[in-house]
């Protein structure tokens, strides 16, 4: 089984900015509830079919398989409820560990995260200055929430 094991952080000023240029994401959610979630992303020029597990602390299944970049837009236009995910990923390496931060667009302008994978949940990190308030167990900023509670509207 392919276990996912990460923390989520907000971050805090401009300093992680010099230090890897972006990728542009967008994905979308076929199917989102009870913890599980089966996704389509578009990353580049890249496609991919996710399937995640229920989170168990900061653990979770997931399976990623590749798919042609022309069949992800189709399931993005077609089959995914909306909103979706709009977001440029940062891959940043950070003492042994690449922080992957998203800065996000459309419905979640101003939301920006930073995820660290680990290979066990207790393993040790080394925190970048950049990084502020860890957020790993508050499921709102999950990416499958987001698509459906968006970060604009925490502020009504």
């Amino acid at each position: 089984m392919a276990i996912e094991i990460e923390r989520k952080f907000l971050v805090t000023g401009d300093d992680w900015r010099t230090l890897a240029i972006g990728t542009v994401y967008r994905q979308g959610y076929i199917v989102s509830g009870n913890g599980r979630t089966v996704r389509v992303r578009i990353a580049g020029d890249q496609g991919y079919l996710t399937i995640k597990g229920s989170a168990i602390g900061i653990s979770r299944s997931e399976y990623e398989y590749a798919i042609p970049v022309s069949d992800a837009a189709e399931m993005l236009d077609a089959l995914c409820d909306r909103p979706q995910i709009e977001k440029t990923r940062y891959k940043i390496p950070y003492d042994g560990l690449i922080w992957e931060v998203d800065e996000f667009s459309g419905e979640n302008q101003g939301l920006i995260l930073a995820e660290v994978e680990l290979s066990s949940p207790d393993q040790p990190v080394s925190i970048p200055a950049w990084i502020g308030q860890e957020v790993s167990h508050d499921i709102r900023y999950f990416n499958s929430n987001l698509a459906k509670l968006p970060f604009s509207s925490w502020r009504s």
